[in-house]
């Protein structure tokens, strides 16, 4: 065998650039009925190149076992030490070496993309197998990163998680001792086959960018094996990454960060949450102007564009729609006591640690790490200072949130309209509607407070009645429930009211007849929901459904619990209320005793319904025994 001249060597190189052309260009222009085109003949011509290299001699002690693999292929990461261990990478045999499994990798890649999986990876493997020889170094880091970020990908698509983890988590070791050990910008692979070197710079972000991705696939790996945690870490720094390298699409990249914010939101972590929802406004303005319709009626180009920014803007207005709904809820769970209203006491106590609580999140801001560039930090933390991340101890706080949410709300609705997203739009209209609900509770004029309530029902009664239950029948079960309790929530306003004002005995007309529309309102949408539950012939069924045993017991309890309050002058009316009553908490128990595992699901309401089966029989032979002396 003999060395390779400069003009084979040079033959070698530019058929390496047809092939890397074929591959990123040509291909985005093969016809639909030959797909693969310009990928199969890059293929050929990596073949030709990898034949080149294997008939050239690379020096002295070369052997051509690196081909040779084992039956059984070990699990990456159960490797002993890449850099301390083998021949050095940087030898002639080992840059050799690098070449052969550079182009394996190449090769991987091709028969991956082209679907052909399984040759893909023996590939890959023959990449692996060609460098377990030689130590990691300057020259060959890269590829040894790129080669198991490649091969964690493949086996995540088969659904072998923990091989994929294997692989990505071995490919982060590298860069981190490479990192820790040399650190000087390591050569790219793509520099094997060509006569000029990168500078620095362009190694640097071309390596920095392949660790980027090893962190990425790690996010989606322990994302599937339910470490959200993690997870969310390493999404957290991929998104850093990338802003640094500027490498992203700007609305990729927001709605990345606003997905991210809902793992935050869940655990509490308002200030991150915030944080990822800020950059993912400001990123996401990075994309442009939204093309107007005409525009949009005169280029196809421009109409995917529209809908595209329409769509995403409109999905982190649905972020941001969650981060103050949650931030309210979890206020007022902070602030209720044991009935639901608002603990003034503690209420009090918060107040008093609101500035400790304000140092701990600037030291928390300051531990963080935070999105942004030159460029766009200081937008995002002006955006952040809009809405707080701490929660609202009273109305103008709780106000000044529920202001911003309700700002999304339009938002997400331009977008998300009836008429096409019809369960979207639902969805954020019932935000909308927990919104006014979290905000109400902060309310002390109870008028105003029963006037949120009303705006509630406004919103969400229309749809209710106008939506199709053979098609929305989960969601018209949702509606039901929620005015049924809204109205509910009313009736009890309007009593409390009444009774500050009089004596509950001396109610005024108008006011037992509100009360009463109230009631019965309530009463009817709790009837509708149950109604819902019934086969085509009417019947309810013997056995609930598990999803559905707690609502429907509630229901029914709710029913018996709004006939025994209903105002009645005539007595025959009073006594028909008090036995749909009774009918009711009955159900609710017989129920219980002949499907004992639903007891566990409505322990209050099963213990007040058998209270009642005891009091209400007393309460309706008293009133029969009145009825019969009057007659």
């Amino acid at each position: 065998m003999s060395s390779l001249s400069s003009d084979e060597w040079k033959a070698i190189c530019d058929k390496f650039t047809n092939a890397q052309h074929l591959t990123d260009v040509e291909s985005r222009k093969d016809p639909e009925n030959d797909p693969f085109r310009s990928k199969y003949k890059a293929r050929e011509l990596l073949r030709e190149i990898y034949c080149s290299l294997k008939n050239f001699e690379a020096g002295d002690g070369e052997e051509d076992s690196g081909e040779q693999r084992p039956t059984e292929e070990p699990v990456d990461g159960q490797r002993g030490d890449l850099f301390g261990q083998g021949i050095s990478g940087d030898s002639p045999v080992g840059l050799r070496a690098a070449k052969l499994g550079a182009v394996e990798y190449y090769l991987g890649v091709n028969h991956v993309d082209t679907e052909e999986l399984s040759a893909g990876q023996e590939h890959l493997m023959n990449c692996i197998k060609l460098l377990e020889r030689y130590r990691v170094s300057s020259e060959n880091v890269s590829l040894f990163i790129h080669v198991r970020n490649q091969l964690g990908i493949l086996w995540a698509g088969r659904d072998e998680t923990e091989t994929a983890q294997g692989f990505l988590e071995t490919a982060e070791a590298i860069y981190q001792q490479y990192m820790k050990e040399d650190g000087s910008p390591p050569t790219d692979m793509t520099e094997y086959f060509t006569t000029e070197d990168k500078t620095h710079q362009e190694r640097t972000k071309r390596f920095e960018l392949a660790y980027t991705h090893t962190m990425y696939y790690l996010a989606q790996v322990y994302k599937n094996l339910g470490q959200t945690e993690r997870a969310a870490a390493y999404c957290h720094s991929t998104l850093q990454r990338q802003l640094q390298l500027n490498q992203y699409s700007p609305m990729e990249w927001a709605l990345n960060a606003a997905t991210l914010s809902q793992y935050y939101i869940t655990k509490g972590r308002y200030m991150e949450g915030r944080h990822c929802l800020s950059a993912a406004t400001i990123i996401s303005g990075l994309a442009g102007e939204v093309p107007s319709e005409a525009a949009a009626q005169e280029s196809e180009t421009e109409s995917e564009r529209r809908e595209q920014l329409r769509q995403k803007r409109a999905e982190i207005a649905r972020c941001w729609i969650k981060y103050c709904l949650n931030l309210l809820q979890d206020a007022k769970k902070l602030l209720e006591d044991n009935i639901g209203e608002l603990d003034t006491d503690r209420q009090e106590e918060l107040k008093r640690a609101r500035r400790l609580e304000e140092e701990e999140e600037e030291k928390g801001r300051k531990s963080a790490l935070l999105f942004g560039s030159e460029d766009t930090f200081d937008l995002i933390a002006s955006l952040e200072e809009k809405v707080s991340s701490l929660f609202p101890l009273d109305f103008t706080e709780a106000r000044a949130v529920f202001l911003v949410g309700q700002n999304y709300v339009t938002q997400a609705k331009e977008y998300f309209q009836m008429d096409g997203y019809v369960t979207d739009h639902i969805e954020i209209l019932q935000d909308h509607s927990s919104l006014f609900r979290a905000l109400a509770f902060f309310e002390e004029d109870l008028e105003r407070r029963c006037k949120m309530h009303k705006r509630r029902v406004d919103m969400l009664e229309p749809i209710c009645n106008d939506l199709n239950a053979q098609y929305y029948l989960m969601i018209r079960r949702q509606l039901m429930f929620e005015l049924a309790e809204t109205y509910s929530e009313m009736m009890d306003q309007k009593l409390t009211l009444a009774n500050r004002q009089a004596d509950s005995q001396s109610l005024d007309n108008h006011s037992i007849k509100k009360f009463n529309h109230l009631c019965s309102a309530s009463a009817k949408y709790f009837q509708m929901f149950l109604d819902s539950l019934r086969s085509p012939e009417g019947k309810l069924p013997e056995h609930l459904e598990e999803e559905v045993v707690r609502p429907a017991l509630v229901a029914r309890f709710r029913v018996a619990r709004l006939y025994s309050k209903l105002i009645c002058s005539l007595p025959s009316a009073q006594l028909e209320n008090l036995n749909k009553a009774l009918e009711n908490y009955k159900y609710v128990v017989q129920y219980c005793e002949s499907h004992p595992e639903a007891a566990a699901t409505v322990e209050t309401e099963l213990e007040l319904s058998k209270e009642m089966i005891g009091l209400l029989p007393l309460k309706i032979n008293r009133l029969k025994a009145r009825m019969a002396a009057n007659n």
